[in-house]
């Protein structure tokens, strides 16, 4: 009757520490993160915008922060998170319908998600180079 007390292997559950990467998984996370970096491009537009009312002096000012190379960085930052959100939310649309639930074509959908979202910001970015005449 003598019993024997082996340990059970028992699974762990499922964290990230267990998962490898998938891009669905990526593309999710910097949905949300581009969500929350929007808040914080919203209010440097508000400010921007608050400036503008306020007169020549304080637009001067807050037009003279986003035109030096980190102000830009962040234009650009705020553009493309600003895109990348857009994109993410019509993925979402397109699974709220039923389509593109298989896991090849839901990668696809993600892949395309980043791949416009970079593409689109370059795009727009250019055209507006363009249109002002260079940098």
């Amino acid at each position: 009757m003598a019993e024997s007390k082996r340990a059970v292997k028992r699974p762990l559950s499922p964290h990230l520490g267990i998962y490898r990467p998938q891009i669905n998984m990526v593309v999710s996370i910097v949905h949300r993160l581009t969500g929350a970096a929007l808040y914080v491009g919203t209010i440097l537009l508000a400010a921007w915008l608050i400036a503008a009312a306020m007169g020549e002096q304080a637009f001067a000012t807050v037009s003279a922060l986003f035109a030096h190379p980190l102000g830009r960085l962040v234009l650009v930052g705020y553009s493309w998170a600003l895109i990348h959100h857009m994109l993410g939310g019509i993925r979402h649309l397109i699974w709220d319908t039923g389509r593109c639930l298989a896991p090849r074509a839901a990668d696809a959908l993600a892949w395309l998600t980043i791949i416009g979202s970079l593409g689109l910001t370059a795009a727009l970015w250019a055209a507006g180079i363009s249109l002002r005449g260079g940098l």
